[in-house]
């Protein structure tokens, strides 16, 4: 044991010195800007909906942003009791969205936040006990899982790519010409370029398209010379804990629902980087994900989660070293702690940002089908569950007023097409084949 411990500190050391590589650092930009427009749009969809100040916003979008960073190191950190110590992201889930623009409304900003805490805690607690039913996610639920992310988000990024849903020139030609020469760029660097340029593909597409887009006038640079230099998560900065049962249940289930995704995630990375998930990872995985949740809460900000665009990026550029998210980390505390740093990310417009979630998302969806396609039990069965989840998973994303007229309190599972999809996709795999581990089929 002394020695696994010696062994953990010495890497931990050593990728400390690698994140003083400034190709890493480069390399930790890209993984920001990959996932910024998403940890951002969160606390301002919330904020919004829950009628807050301009004063409470600012402070929920940059309290939100350190607290990912924190999330991501209790994760991407392997130690003896938390961390899985893969590549893997952190920020807020969009799962929680609705449940708690529901609880806020309805019970106020004190109960939504006590459900959250509560909801972590469950998770943390359990932790052990649910690390114990990976043989729920054998690989026809965990690629099942992956490809229901990929397909469900790129709606996501072809909004984007129009201008983002609801501006007032969507699918104007500008916005679809900004967003092809910066899939253009992105295509041609990563056929033609080798080693570090090949790596960053992503970032300099990104970067080329905000260009041209500010020579098209654009890009907005108000909200950096409107952010404040300083701005620092505190405990309890919105409300104080209050707790209500319903409002507990429903984030728990909730919490769960991110349990199961994130179990998607580290199969997926655990492939990519060549490292069996067993038992004990998933149980730190889950331990920090709680904790993450619980720390959030507290700071009242949200529940994270792992993000998926952040795969499809390590998927592309290749680089699948931890350094690379500790430095990301630190940039994303340093974005959240100096807000006119973190507003840099914001001005970026949106079919930029959708030019690459083409790349990035496509890759999520494509290394699903990859993961499907190592499912050594060719059935009938997986076929169908195959079908069925990511059948509904898409329909779900594309046709979401379908399940407008049903209850408000389980909206949590039908306004999402990853959550139904991938409950859809547990479900039939124990209606199918049963409980039995199916990992080593």
């Amino acid at each position: 044991m002394n020695t696994n411990n010696a062994s953990v500190k010495e890497k931990f050391s050593q990728e400390l010195n690698e994140m003083k590589d400034t190709r890493y650092i480069i390399l930790s930009i890209q993984h920001l800007l990959a996932m910024y427009a998403g940890a951002v749009i969160v606390p301002i969809i919330v904020a919004g909906a829950l009628n807050m100040t301009v004063a409470q916003t600012t402070y929920l979008v940059a309290a939100d942003i350190v607290m990912s960073g924190i999330a991501t190191f209790l994760q991407v950190y392997r130690g003896k009791y938390i961390g899985i110590g893969l590549p893997v992201v952190l920020a807020c889930t969009f799962t929680a969205v609705s449940p708690m623009i529901q609880i806020g409304s309805e019970h106020g900003l004190g109960v939504m936040y006590g459900a959250v805490f509560c909801s972590g805690l469950f998770v943390f607690l359990l932790a052990p006990f649910l690390a114990k039913l990976n043989r729920f996610f054998p690989p026809i639920v965990t690629g099942s899982v992956v490809t229901i992310i990929g397909v469900t988000l790129m709606p996501v990024a072809l909004n984007y790519v129009a201008g983002g849903q609801g501006s007032s020139d969507y699918g104007d030609l500008i916005h679809l010409g900004i967003a092809f020469v910066t899939f253009a760029i992105i295509l041609i660097l990563y056929r033609f370029t080798k080693g570090f340029i090949h790596s960053i593909s992503i970032l300099i597409g990104i970067l080329v398209g905000t260009v041209l887009a500010g020579m098209l006038g654009l890009v907005d640079l108000t909200p950096v010379y409107e952010a404040s230099w300083v701005q620092m998560p505190v405990p309890f900065h919105l409300a104080r804990f209050e707790f209500e049962w319903t409002s507990i249940l429903t984030m728990t289930i909730v919490a769960l629902v991110s349990v199961i995704e994130s179990t998607g995630v580290y199969y997926a990375l655990g492939d990519i980087t060549g490292k069996t998930i067993g038992e004990q990872d998933l149980r730190r995985g889950y331990v920090s994900e709680g904790l993450a949740v619980m720390l959030g809460s507290l700071m009242n900000t949200f529940p994270y989660t792992t993000y998926s665009q952040n795969v499809g990026l390590i998927q592309l550029s290749g680089v699948k070293k931890r350094a690379v998210l500790f430095n990301m980390v630190v940039l994303m505390i340093l974005c959240g702690s100096i807000p006119k740093i973190g507003a840099l990310a914001t001005i970026i417009p949106p079919a930029v940002l959708g030019g690459a979630m083409v790349c990035m998302f496509g890759s999520v969806l494509a290394y699903g089908i990859k993961m499907l396609g190592q499912v050594k039990e060719d059935s009938p069965n997986n076929i169908m569950i195959v079908a069925c989840s990511v059948g509904i998973g898409l329909g779900v994303t594309v046709v979401p007023e379908a399940f407008a007229q049903l209850p408000a309190s389980i909206s949590w599972l039908t306004s999402s097409g990853i959550v139904l999809g991938t409950v859809t996709a547990v479900v039939l795999n124990a209606f199918f084949n049963g409980i039995q581990d199916q990992r080593a089929a």
